[in-house]
This record gives structure tokens, sequence and C-alpha cells, in this order.
């Protein structure tokens, strides 16, 4: 049976992605308090790949959600999404950028775009 914050019929995989990303902020916290000294490197590396260089952070998060679904990673759409929201990326700018992964990883790619769907929804966006 699907627990309240699942999608009616979507079982796990449509979870409320504010589900999901306090999954991610769990999952991150006990690997810190498990590993600190890798997780410290990791998160170091994290920061100096997503602050505003060459490229917008805005735009670095837009290409992190087209790799989050060209891995299928719900975690990590639900992570990049909502930061990519917190930075500023227009519905529009995050649903080009889904197409943009589609195109380049095909129909399984076409398919987690529900999931950024959702994730506007979820995140207070719009969706559809």
């Amino acid at each position: 049976m699907a627990a309240a914050a699942d999608v009616e019929d979507g079982g796990e995989l449509m979870k409320d992605m504010n589900v999901v990303l306090e999954e991610v902020n769990g999952s991150l916290k006990m690997l810190g308090a498990r590993y600190p000294e890798q997780m410290k490197a990791f998160g170091s590396f994290m920061h100096s790949a997503e602050k505003k260089g060459a490229l917008s952070h805005k735009n670095k998060e837009l290409i992190s959600i087209a790799l989050s679904i060209a891995t299928h990673c719900k975690w990590c759409i639900a992570y990049h999404v909502k930061h990519a929201l917190e930075a500023g990326a227009t519905e529009e700018e995050i649903m080009e950028t889904c197409f943009v992964a589609a195109l380049m990883g095909g129909g399984p790619s076409l398919m987690y775009t529900q999931l950024v769907v959702k994730a506007l929804n979820d995140f207070g966006g719009k969706g559809r």
C-alpha cells in the first residue's frame, strides 16, 4: 500500500518530492557522521564545482537536473530542482533542460521528466 506522501498509483517512485529531499538530507547527514573525511572532501568539491564561475550557479543547477534525469536519480532530481528554483530558474528553463536531457537520453530519460514536474508541483513551482 502506498504511503500518504506517495502519488496515487505512483508508488515509491512518485513519492512527494519534499519527502525525497528529506531522504537526501538524511542520507548526507548519516554519511557525514560515519565518513566525515570523505564527506567533507565531497562537500568541498561540490561547493567548488557549483559556485559561480564562467557559468552561473543557476546554469550549473540546470545542468545537474539534466544529468539527474539522464542517470535516472530521483534523489538528485529532487535536490537539484529545489536548488535550481532557489537559484532563480523558471519552470520554462527547467522544462527545457528536461527536453535536452530526453534528447540525449531517449525515452527512459523522458519518463524521468515526470519527476521534475512532480518536484515543481511539490516545491511550489507550477509543474502542470
